[in-house]
């Protein structure tokens, strides 16, 4: 229930919907923002707002592509042709064949479109799967069709046919009509400039009266001034005939292909109908999201009880009109809910905000119970109200001889008999148009008896009992609109906690009221009004330091705990690095370990198979005294220093890795020998034996391959340079290589230094 019956004048909904019907693209979405009301069930309300939310979220994702199509009511014309015999006409069918591709379009959008996420907008077609259906119609109209929308010569055999010969009847006459125009412009009977035209759908040739019986033909027009006719030749009588009936023919024929295809259509005029209705609704989601983007509106949480709980609250009209302006809206914070404060009673200075405050509240209310998204912020709430009530404005009627106060008084009538724990009203300037004693004494008892009610509201007043009534009352609270005392300028800021002064006697003062007037009038209301009214001052003033300090203080904390959490962040982050390190020092240790004792056990074999060799035996100590030494300083692990080779220590078991690797150090031979093998089997050979060798840190090894054919030394080659590009690839350092030495094989094997 809403009160007054203009109440969307009253709080300017309407422009809101001249908005919605100037964003929709068809008469079907304007249809559906005209039927558009205020509803009070949750589940409905509910829905609206999760549908306009999902097609907001579909048509900004920047994953997906909404489709864009045209779209026409076809209603009136599929109402006609359910009557057998009667049919859609080009223009009809073309305006069909874009509506109905759209319609398919968008039924095959929906349905890709993620259930979890769409699940309104999946269901949003009426007749799921029927996009085929669509797509069949608009074939068979494209068949007929052309892309400009009229009947294409391949409609039927027999319309190509009469077009052909339509074609060279008509370029027959014109042949003729330009040969006979051409001697009469030669004998001087027609005027030079003279040229074909068409008469009742004849081809006629213009000529003074004088000279009409020198051509020869039939008069079939004269123009106005009687000083030109329009005659037609004998010689293309015959063939303007045979046009004339070719024409007929044309006719006939293009109500046949209309009405056979018009007939296919016939079954399908309920899934065409439902289409339009699903179009309908698109188109008005469509508005509503073009909106809600130009507003920044957003889909509040929402809850199945009578609550405003609403941050940075913004006018959408006034939005519309000062964006484009670069004016900034002034947003406010409103806070009505059950068991707490169900009443705001608003005060402060005229022009200070109250009334546009209180259209706020109404419009934004309103709009979330049509169904619409709202100018607030993220973390706001709403709830539904069942009854929405306004005094807003003058309502004097000389008609009914209702003065504004009396006017006031209807309406207070009406809230009083109707209002109950689901009614918002919005009262502005409460009490006033009457002595102002007497009308806030009836103000004050009637707000009591609302409040009573377990009405919710809004009140705008001057009036200072009003004020005191809120400060003293249970589920009433004073709200102020703030005034900059020092700049003497409203701020349009509602701050709720305290009442506001009117500023009444600061205002006089600016405007240059004379100081003595302004005295009297002190006198007159005694000191102590005047103080009471400093004092509210006072204590706004107070209330926005400590605000802000509060906010101050609100976000050090933040800042604070942001560094705390990066601080412990970071020395977790240097705990798990320095476990890492020493987990991979000890293993890097362990390895290392590994490999000198197979270094020092191969050196050993090496020089029992020199059979004591002075020099070689002197390379291989030589080995062992810088292996000690790497081993008692590994790179990964200076704590390690003092680590050395014992001779009898037995090492602990090896892991499986370790354990390979020491097998192979023992095994490995620093010669391989490739000749005799095929060009494959010495490929395999040369890429396992030079794994191990890297594995191992073999030094310097060499590989046989003869001179021969010189096959299997371009293979190692090749082999070895790819395996430098790898290595380069990887940051590694390339291996170098090339003959040995003239002495030792020179060209027939290849010396690798790793």
């Amino acid at each position: 229930m809403i009160y007054p019956t203009n109440i969307e004048q009253k709080i300017d909904f309407t422009v809101i919907r001249e908005e919605l019907l100037r964003r929709c693209a068809s008469p079907l979405g304007r249809e559906r923002v005209e039927a558009m009301q205020m509803e009070t069930d949750f589940a409905k309300v509910q829905h609206l707002l999760c549908l306009t939310d999902q097609m907001r979220m579909a048509q900004s994702d920047p994953m997906l592509t909404f489709p864009r199509g045209t779209i026409h009511d076809m209603r009136e014309s599929i109402a006609r042709i359910r009557i057998a015999g009667l049919f859609l006409d080009e223009a009809e069918l073309d305006d069909l064949r874009k509506t109905l591709s759209f319609a398919a379009d968008l039924e095959t959008f929906f349905a890709s479109l993620d259930e979890q996420r769409y699940p309104l907008l999946r269901e949003l077609p009426n007749n799921q799967n029927n996009s085929s259906t669509l797509n069949n119609i608009v074939s068979e109209i494209d068949r007929i069709l052309d892309r400009y929308g009229k009947l294409a010569d391949h409609a039927s055999p027999e319309l190509a046919q009469i077009r052909r010969e339509l074609t060279n009847a008509q370029g027959s006459v014109s042949r003729t009509l330009a040969a006979i125009l051409r001697q009469a412009k030669a004998d001087g009977l027609v005027d030079a400039d003279a040229a074909p035209t068409l008469r009742e759908g004849r081809l006629v040739i213009p000529v003074p009266p004088g000279y009409k019986r020198k051509i020869g033909g039939i008069v079939h027009d004269e123009s106005a001034t009687g000083k030109t006719v329009y005659i037609e030749p004998q010689q293309v009588v015959d063939a303007n005939n045979r046009i004339r009936e070719l024409e007929g023919a044309e006719r006939r024929e293009r109500v046949r292909i209309l009405q056979a295809v018009t007939d296919k259509l016939r079954p399908q005029t309920d899934l065409i109908l439902a289409n339009q209705r699903m179009l309908a609704e698109v188109d008005f989601l469509s508005a509503k999201v073009s909106l809600a983007e130009t507003l920044h509106a957003i889909r509040p949480e929402l809850h199945d009880a009578p609550l405003i709980d609403w941050s940075d609250a913004r006018h959408p009209v006034l939005w519309l009109h000062y964006t484009p302006q670069n004016k900034p809206v002034v947003p406010l914070s409103v806070r009505l809910q059950a068991g707490e404060n169900r009443v705001l009673v608003i005060s402060g200075p005229n022009a200070g905000g109250k009334s546009v405050c209180l259209k706020t509240v109404a419009l934004l209310q309103y709009m979330l119970q049509c169904g619409l998204l709202v100018p607030v912020a993220e973390q706001s709430r709403a709830g539904l109200f069942e009854q929405l009530m306004i005094d807003i404005g003058d309502e004097q009627s000389i008609q009914d001889e209702l003065s504004t106060y009396s006017s006031h008084l209807r309406n207070m009538k009406y809230f009083l008999r109707n209002a109950n724990e689901k009614t918002l009203f919005l009262i502005d300037e409460m009490g006033s148009g009457t002595e102002p004693l007497i009308g806030g004494a009836l103000a004050e008892s009637m707000l009591r008896e609302l409040v009573g009610k377990g009405a919710f509201g809004l009140v705008t007043t001057h009036y200072t009992n009003l004020k005191h009534f809120a400060e003293q009352t249970h589920g009433v609270v004073n709200g102020a609109m703030l005034y900059d005392r020092g700049a003497m300028r409203p701020l349009f800021q509602l701050s709720i906690g305290q009442a506001g002064s009117s500023f009444a006697i600061e205002i006089a003062r600016q405007t240059g009221l004379g100081e003595s007037i302004i005295q009297y009038a002190t006198d007159l209301v005694g000191e102590e009004h005047i103080d009471y009214d400093k004092q509210l001052q006072d204590i706004a003033r107070d209330k926005r330091y400590w605000e802000n300090k509060r906010q101050a203080i609100r976000q050090k904390e933040k800042d604070l705990e942001a560094k705390i959490a990066d601080y412990e962040e970071r020395l977790s982050g240097v705990k798990q690095q320095k476990k890492a390190i020493l987990d991979e020092a000890r293993e890097q240790a362990a390895e290392l370990l590994q490999q000198s004792n197979a270094t020092i056990e191969r050196t050993i074999r090496e020089i029992k198979e020199a059979k004591a060799d002075k020099q070689k035996t002197k390379e291989a100590r030589a080995k062992v005294e810088a292996m000690k030494e790497q081993v008692g300083k590994p790179k990964a692990l200076k704590d390690f220093k003092d680590l050395k080779v014992l001779k009898n220590a037995v090492p602990a078991a090896p892991s499986s890795t370790a354990s390979i690797v020491r097998q192979r150090t023992l095994s490995f031979s620093r010669t391989l020998d490739l000749r005799g093998y095929r060009a494959d089997e010495a490929l395999e050979k040369l890429i396992a034996y030079m794994d191990d060798a890297l594995m191992v840190g073999a030094g310097e090894v060499t590989i046989l391959h003869g001179t021969g054919t010189g096959a299997l030394k371009q293979l190692t080659r090749d082999y070895l340079n790819d395996l430098n590009r790898r290595r380069r690839k990887r940051g590694q350092i390339a291996l170098d290589f090339g003959d040995g030495d003239v002495n030792h094989g020179g060209a027939g094997l290849t010396v690798v230094r790793l």
